[in-house]
């Protein structure tokens, strides 16, 4: 038994399959990716708290290079 779609369904079907539904999860996809590559609020706030700390860190480094500079001068030249 062979299954014959008539003209007018078989033809729709095939340009659909054929050209349409590649264009489509060609910029589905696409819209997804570009959409996944955005900061969520979560990861803004989380790289907020990690620039905070690491300014706090550089300050505290140089807090620490000018007490060693007035302890001990020559500490730079030793390493």
């Amino acid at each position: 038994m062979e299954l014959i779609l008539p003209g007018f369904l078989g033809i729709p079907l095939i340009v659909f399959i054929v050209i349409v539904l590649p264009i489509w999860l060609i910029l589905h996809y696409a819209t997804r990716n570009s959409a996944s590559k955005r900061l969520t609020s979560k990861d803004e706030s989380l790289l907020q708290e990690l620039h905070e700390n690491a300014r706090r860190m550089e300050e505290r480094i140089h807090n620490l290079e000018r007490i060693l500079d007035a302890d001990s001068p020559e500490w730079r030249s030793r390493s």
